[in-house]
């Protein structure tokens, strides 16, 4: 469960001035109107984040120096639409360390940028353009997981920054209520090592099309397909189908999910949930069913770069349950939250029946999570109690985050 990490510190700052005064009468002087200054359609976006972590796993205890874990880091992208005949770009560089906190804290970290303790790493750099109601994306960019279920970009606790794919990606708007999006992805970097960027299958690549639809109120309908040559160097193609139903009906939300994934044998999963708000309580219940001959329900583009997922595209998914809930298991989930104390509070469980998988017949984890923001930041802390039929352990994780 331990990874690696680092920290550079990536800043930039943009100045304007201008306007000057200019005399009308000699006891009195008013403002000039300021210059003009043509925007330059550059936009700067960024992210400061500090996490740590620890876990009574094995002989360690929590706060022990050799089962906690911690990061900082910042990153900054930088992204215009047109740059010139309207040819866009986008490049976002990340910094990542540990604060030196591997001194006499912690041993491990969430993430590194390139291998070391403290470095860097460029995770986007693109060109875009747009030929009527298509766009067309081209290099190292994020994959949305509402388009990409079975290969995108994590937003987890422990992704402080994203992991990211070296993808052609056309989108097409011209159906009415319908997005149509089509992929060749063949590089990823893992979500342990953002800036080990490595081929997907030789190079061969992973092919995805997708198609959404809304064009009926409260419904939405999203299909995918991949396939991929020669899946994890051997001379099985990769044949993956995905579908999830989303429905809001009188406040409630609701989905439906299948899919299949065909590497020579075939992996079946269903899915429910239902859930809503009322006032200031939120709820939420799920299951899911994964008949797993193959691969199983992961996120393969971390996977395939060589690294750890972290995350899935299942209902039932929490921290830790991804490595148990996605293969060959029936699972079980609910969660109940509240806005209370300024923040969020939320309580969730999930149970899973794993057959003697691995030689574990069940999982059962238990979360407990806050989030508030104080003033620009957002804080989120978190308790698992995770419990693989064989040991159980604890986890306490927290988290800083400041969007600019």
């Amino acid at each position: 469960m331990k990874k690696t990490l680092l920290l550079s510190v990536v800043a930039s700052g943009l100045l304007f001035a201008g306007g000057d005064i200019a005399p009308v009468e000699p006891a009195v002087v008013t403002p000039a109107p300021a210059p003009v200054v043509a925007d330059s359609g550059w936009k700067f976006t960024g992210k400061a984040v500090v996490a740590y972590g620890t876990a009574d796993v094995g002989a360690g205890d929590l706060f022990d120096q050799d089962s906690s874990w911690a990061n900082a880091g910042v990153s900054l992208k930088a992204e215009n639409t047109d740059v010139i005949g309207g040819l866009g770009l986008g490049v976002k560089l990340v910094g990542l360390g540990t604060l030196g906190l591997e001194e006499d804290v912690v041993s491990g970290v969430f993430q590194t940028a390139d291998g070391n303790l403290n470095g860097g790493a460029i995770t986007e750099l693109y060109a875009t353009y747009g030929i009527g109601n298509t766009s067309i994306k081209l290099g190292r960019q994020e994959l949305p997981k509402a388009l990409s279920p079975l290969a995108y970009s994590e937003d987890t606790f422990d992704s402080l920054f994203a992991n990211t794919y070296g993808a052609a990606l056309v989108v097409n708007t011209d159906l009415p209520n319908t997005v149509l999006v089509g992929a060749w992805v063949q590089t990823a970097n893992s979500g342990a090592n953002l800036g080990d960027f490595n081929k997907i299958n030789g190079g061969n690549g992973v092919w995805m099309l997708t198609a959404q639809n809304k064009s009926i109120d409260g419904l939405t309908l999203t299909g995918s397909l991949y396939y991929g040559q020669d899946i994890l160097g051997s001379t099985d193609n990769l044949v993956a189908l995905w579908g999830d139903a989303a429905f809001n009906v009188a406040g409630l939300d609701a989905g439906l999910q299948v899919g299949s994934i065909d590497t020579g044998d075939n992996t079946v999963a269903f899915g429910a949930k239902i859930g809503g708000k009322a006032d200031i309580i939120s709820y939420g219940l799920a299951a899911t069913d994964v008949n797993d001959e193959g691969l199983g329900v992961l996120n393969v583009g971390p996977i395939l770069a060589g690294g750890p997922s972290t995350d899935n595209a299942l209902y039932t998914t929490l921290e830790n349950n991804v490595f148990y809930n996605n293969y060959d298991s029936t699972t079980y989930m609910a969660k109940i939250g509240a806005d209370v104390l300024g923040g969020h509070l939320c309580l969730a469980g999930a149970y899973s029946d794993l057959g003697n998988a691995w030689g574990i017949n069940d999982f059962t984890e238990v979360d407990l999570g806050y989030t508030t923001k104080v003033g620009a930041v957002d804080l989120t802390g978190m308790y698992v109690y995770s419990d693989n039929d064989t040991t159980d352990w604890n986890t306490l994780k927290v988290k800083a985050v400041y969007n600019f």
